[in-house]
């Protein structure tokens, strides 16, 4: 685990010294190593744990998503170089710092083995987090979203650490190996699902469930691009990796507590889908967009089917991989166009026709085209599902049918027409751009073809 973390920790305290000339080359040349580093010491199918330090390891849930993180952080760097070529070096150079610090937080949250740990890097997410969307974010409203995201995020965590204090309380122990063989149970029903609603509450509003989720469309329209980035590929995920988490350390005996969490998601699947139609900006349309993948996710893990966690991880790293392409295509539109406006940035394939294939590609992936490794998590999902109750089947034919919808909407607004008037001949496209988009489809081109590199089990 030490030697993810050391290279992360590093690079972090060495971000103030990087000479000005070569910012951006060092922080991504270190980062870069830290993703290499990464990829070949951690393995999906093996369960690494420190003896001497039993509070943090890796598995089958964590370390895809570890992964994802790793291979994230030199992509948002790359992204945030023309966006921060307004700010003087020292500016810069903390923006990396907190991007770094960031990091850190997110492979400490999903190294945690110990339910208190875990609790606490959960949270410290947020400060960084909201730091680079309330410094770096393009409008003044940037505070208000900052403001939802805090209110949100705080007022569900201490439900959270009510629970895990319980819990600690039963069991005198918060390490997830041992709770995982002794399910925590009570002999009072109704508190037994009190505890199972208040530890689940945190993660249902990170993910986010519909109804719970306000503040993530504030959030990814004033963010910076990385911000958003990060948002839509890992920290929606986090929620995902602790209802896995939660769903088999603790149980209900009452199964009808499911049915509104479970209906509410599917649901919200749905509506998010048709909110997507009738937005008017990009970025919005993108941000309800991850609400209704998530919602998929939400409900199928919420099943306790023995194909939830597969499909759940699947999917998440391959929306992850895709929600992030689609807000960096749309920052490359807004970076020539000044404008996220749907009606004013018609006729694109005119002007950018490079960048018009990696939408094609990028909406492809999002509708789960076939080969693509979003097909096989949302298969898989909604297979649990149908397996869990039959209807599911007909909710989810109509979310698949929406997302095919909304996606070919974005696509055909923001790639076809007439050129308005006020789109000027825009920058060739760079090289630094098309690394960016190769980056995002390679790995999802890599799992297409062995899909068990996702998988839990």
């Amino acid at each position: 685990m030490l030697k993810i973390l050391m290279p992360t920790a590093t690079t972090t305290l060495i971000a103030s010294f990087i000479p000005n000339k070569t910012i951006w080359l060092s922080s991504t040349s270190c980062t870069t190593i830290t993703t290499t580093i990464s990829i070949l010491t951690l393995n999906p199918s093996d369960h690494m744990m420190n003896p001497s330090s039993p509070s943090l390891g890796s598995d089958g849930y964590s370390t895809p998503l570890m992964l994802l993180s790793c291979w994230l952080l030199p992509m948002m760097l790359m992204a945030s170089q023309n966006l921060m070529s307004k700010f003087t070096a020292r500016q810069i150079k903390m923006f990396i710092a907190t991007s770094l610090v960031l990091q850190l937080a997110l492979l400490m949250a999903f190294m945690a083995m110990d339910l208190m740990l875990f609790y606490i890097t959960f949270e410290s997410t947020l400060i960084p987090t909201l730091v680079i969307i309330s410094r770096w974010g393009t409008q003044l409203a940037r505070l208000n979203a900052g403001t939802y995201f805090l209110f949100y995020t705080i007022t569900s965590s201490i439900p959270l650490m009510i629970g895990i204090l319980t819990v600690q309380n039963a069991k005198g122990t918060l390490l997830m190996p041992i709770l995982q063989l002794v399910p925590t149970t009570n002999e009072n029903p109704w508190a037994n699902t009190l505890l199972w609603l208040s530890t689940l509450l945190a993660f249902l509003t990170k993910t986010p469930l519909y109804g719970l989720h306000l503040w993530l469309p504030k959030a990814h329209v004033e963010a910076p691009i990385a911000g958003s980035m990060v948002l839509a590929a890992v920290l929606l995920k986090l929620g995902g990796y602790g209802m896995l988490r939660v769903t088999n350390l603790l149980t209900t005996q009452d199964n009808t507590a499911y049915m509104p969490l479970l209906t509410l998601a599917l649901w919200g699947a749905l509506a998010a889908g048709l909110i997507c139609l009738r937005q008017g900006d990009l970025k919005s349309l993108i941000a309800y967009s991850s609400i209704g993948h998530m919602a998929l996710v939400t409900a199928t893990i919420l099943t306790r089917d023995q194909l939830a966690p597969t499909g759940a991880m699947i999917l998440m790293v391959a929306h992850g991989l895709t929600s992030s392409m689609l807000f960096c295509l749309a920052n490359f539109n807004y970076e020539r166009t000044g404008t996220r406006t749907l009606i004013a940035l018609q006729g694109l394939q005119l002007t950018s026709p490079l960048l018009t294939a990696w939408w094609f590609l990028a909406c492809s992936t999002n509708m789960a085209l076939p080969p693509t490794i979003n097909l096989s998590g949302e298969l898989t999902l909604i297979t649990s599902l149908f397996s869990w109750l039959d209807i599911t089947a007909f909710l989810t034919g109509l979310n698949a049918f929406a997302t095919t919808t909304y996606t070919l909407y974005m696509f055909s607004s923001t790639q076809q027409g007439t050129l308005p008037t006020n789109i000027k001949p825009s920058s060739p496209f760079q090289t630094r751009e098309h690394l960016l988009m190769f980056l995002h489809l390679l790995p999802s081109a890599g799992l297409a073809t062995n899909p068990k590199l996702t998988s839990p089990q």
